[in-house]
């Protein structure tokens, strides 16, 4: 995953990129960059974010980023902005997504005459070079883009430099977004829509699915409209976004109050408290307690000051100690009681079945748990949302293939993914008890579907349902 910033303004644009990169934080934690354009050119700096907060990283640079334009990201993939010459002029490329076809687009290009692409470690290519290699196949930017997102198998959302102003494309399917501020003599473009608020800048347009802009200081020109077909990412609501982000009008907590009501009112459990795994599931909760009348509390703290990241390092037994030394218990809140403990998803288990027993050990007389989104049952082919190598990573395919064998059909997984099936009964129940919860209950897919509150047909729920 990754966020991406951009400014063109009258007046210097260096800490506006800064700090609208830095609110961008929580989307990844490998890289951060700026790019600049002003009276010297294009100025860079790209810097390694894994265990120091972007903002310490870049405070130095900001002398030598000085210039009235920039893009900046947060990525937790390749090294970016990339400085780019061409026949297109020099450019900046910031990049969100996923391409699925890189093989064949490499391949592609190589025969189209491009000589050669900088190797990373493991033999990979930067994906965002290969988007501007696209880009650079036709004969202006806004034609580079459209064929770009014509040949990625995947998603693909771009911010563009020029020393003229900057372009921003969104995916062509809408699974990422784009939104545009506005404040005087100058614009913003950004993944997040709260990025901007306390920079000065007000909403002033959202990008629709495959929409292609470019931005001045003095204003924004639409030169592709919006696709009608979109299929944005649910995952934003639940997990990704920043409680104070709204994408296609639906705030992020808003819509987290909505899911904890609607898991409420299918649910019939008793217990003394409701709580949320710090922070994604605490908002569910509160709409849970809301609902229910069951009084919302905090078991867990989550210790900010030295771990305020809310990605995890590569290496899972890392993950599994990180996310321990996070929550400090409060014990007056846990010894015999009854807990309701809403967390935003369950992907391997490991975690969640480590703290369930935790609270076992520091005196819950229950642990009952409620994901705020289905059973997660395919690998996210578009926005790397988990960073399993392995759909036999979900605890989910593990069970059904503990059940069913190495070749699984797609009617049989569609069965498991059916809320009112036996299949999916057993499994949760397969689950719960593999992780030795009190009680195990899921969201369904339409009363999440209801809680952002959109047509269904907009959004992606692939990783539920293997629904494209």
């Amino acid at each position: 995953m990754g966020g991406i910033f951009g400014v063109v303004s009258k007046k210097s644009c260096t800490l506006d990129v800064f700090f609208g990169v830095d609110y961008h934080s929580h989307l990844g934690t490998k890289r951060g960059g700026m790019a600049v354009y002003g009276p010297r050119g294009f100025s860079r700096a790209i810097h390694n974010i894994e265990n120091t907060p972007f903002r310490t990283k870049f405070d130095g640079d900001l002398d030598e980023l000085e210039g009235t334009s920039g893009i900046g990201c947060i990525s937790d993939n390749e090294p970016q902005p990339l400085l780019i010459q061409s026949h297109l002029g020099s450019f900046a490329i910031t990049t969100v997504g996923k391409i699925n076809n890189q093989d064949d687009l490499i391949r592609s290009a190589y025969e189209n005459g491009h000589i050669h692409f900088m190797e990373m470690s493991g033999g990979r290519i930067n994906s965002t070079e290969l988007v501007a290699a696209l880009i650079n196949q036709k004969a202006s930017i806004t034609e580079g883009l459209q064929y770009a997102q014509e040949r990625i198998d995947g998603s693909m959302t771009i911010l563009i430099l020029t020393p003229e102003g900057i372009y921003a494309a969104r995916d062509r399917m809408g699974r990422t977004p784009i939104v545009i501020g506005k404040k005087e003599d100058a614009f913003c473009a950004s993944f997040e829509s709260f990025a901007y608020i306390n920079l000065g800048y007000s909403d002033y347009y959202e990008l629709g699915p495959g929409e292609i802009v470019f931005l001045t200081p003095e204003g924004m020109e639409s030169l592709v409209p919006a696709r009608e077909e979109m299929n944005i990412c649910s995952f934003l609501w639940v997990y990704y976004g920043y409680p104070t982000s709204s994408y296609e009008g639906i705030n992020v907590e808003n819509m987290r109050y909505e899911c904890g009501k609607l898991l409420a009112r299918r649910d019939d459990v008793k217990a003394d408290m409701v709580a949320g795994v710090p922070d994604s599931g605490i908002a569910h909760a509160i709409g849970y307690a809301n609902e229910s009348g069951i009084p919302f509390a905090r078991p867990f703290i989550k210790y900010t000051p030295t771990w305020p990241r809310s990605f995890m390092p590569q290496n899972q037994g890392e993950r599994n100690l990180i996310a321990k030394m996070k929550l400090i218990p409060v014990d007056a809140l846990i010894r015999g009681k009854s807990m309701l403990l809403i967390d935003d998803s369950i992907v391997r288990g490991t975690q969640l079945g480590e703290t369930t027993e935790f609270l076992y050990q520091s005196g819950a007389k229950e642990v009952h748990i409620r994901p705020a989104c289905p059973p997660l049952m395919f690998g996210c082919p578009y926005l790397n949302f988990s960073r399993s190598n392995s759909e036999l990573d979900l605890i989910t395919r593990r069970i059904i293939r503990d059940r069913e064998g190495d070749n699984i059909s797609d009617e049989v997984l569609a069965d498991y993914a059916d809320p009112d099936s036996r299949n999916y009964q057993e499994m949760v129940e397969e689950i719960r008890k593999k992780l030795n919860f009190t009680t195990l209950r899921y969201h369904r897919l339409d009363d999440l579907q209801a809680s952002i509150g959109i047509s269904p047909c907009k959004l992606c729920t692939y990783c539920w349902s293997g629904k494209k």
